[in-house]
Formats: structure tokens, C-alpha cells, sequence
């Protein structure tokens, strides 16, 4: 990941107050903690501690959960890779490790999500354009 671009996000995080910042392009991976992000601020209030499952991203670009495909990031989730393109898949379709399904835009950046096993089609789970979060199911499979 160019320096520069590292920079500009420690810039972003000291400007904005925020404790952590994550990003992912490609098999890059940057992540910035800032000092002191391990204790709450007092001027925040807390809410009451709900457990939650973790979600990991790891360098790979795409996870799946049994037979979904979800996206490894928040952003937005485009079906082309522009808008004059056919979409990259179709509910119906046959898909194999690596084929790309979608493209998610996060921090101005175009991440293409590939699948990383094989399957159906079975739903597209979004709209064209629609913003999402981390997690968030994309298609699901047969």
C-alpha cells in the first residue's frame, strides 16, 4: 500500500477522534490503532454489552458463511463492473472459486469481491447501488 495513502488515513483518524481504522484492497491489509483507542472515552456514553460474533477479514477478498457470500467490508455493493456492463452474475448462474460476483466501493476505492468456492447462484440478496455493512449477505448459493 503506497505510504502516502497510509499517511492520509492517520491524518483522517487523528481529525475524526476514531480509536481504530481498518482497510483492505486486494492482498493488502493496513490497520491503525490509535494511542489510548483501549480505554472508552468519558464523553461517550456506553452502552450495555451485548456479546456478538466476531467477524474477521482476512487478506482474502470474499468470505463465505456455509452458503452465502458476504462482503468482507461496508461500502457499496455494485452487480457490474459499470453501468453500461452486464452484472457479473445471474441468479441461476454456475460459479467457481475465484470468479468475481460484485464490486463493493469503499473509502473511493473498487474492491472486487471473489467467490471462494463454487456453487449456484441461488439470490441476489441486493440492489444495484445499495449501501452496505460488514457481514452483509450478497448471494446466496445452491
Amino acid at each position: 500500500m503506497d505510504l502516502r495513502k497510509v499517511k492520509k488515513l492517520i491524518e483522517l483518524a487523528e481529525e475524526s477522534d476514531i480509536a481504530e481504522i481498518e482497510v483492505t484492497s486486494g492482498d493488502e491489509s493496513v490497520r491503525i490503532l490509535m494511542k489510548g483507542s483501549g480505554q472508552p472515552r468519558q464523553s461517550v456514553p456506553q452502552p450495555a454489552a451485548v456479546p456478538e460474533p466476531e467477524t474477521t477479514v482476512s487478506a482474502a477478498p470474499m468470505v463465505t458463511a456455509g452458503k452465502r457470500i458476504v462482503s468482507p467490508m461496508a461500502g457499496t455493493f455494485y452487480r457490474a463492473p459499470s453501468p453500461e456492463a452486464p452484472p457479473y452474475v445471474e441468479q441461476g448462474q454456475e460459479i467457481s472459486a475465484g470468479d468475481v460476483v460484485c464490486i463493493v466501493e469503499s473509502m473511493k476505492m473498487m474492491h472486487e469481491i471473489r467467490a471462494v468456492e463454487g456453487g449456484t447462484i441461488a439470490a441476489v440478496m441486493l440492489e444495484n447501488g445499495t449501501p452496505i455493512g460488514t457481514g452483509e449477505v450478497l448471494f446466496t448459493l445452491s
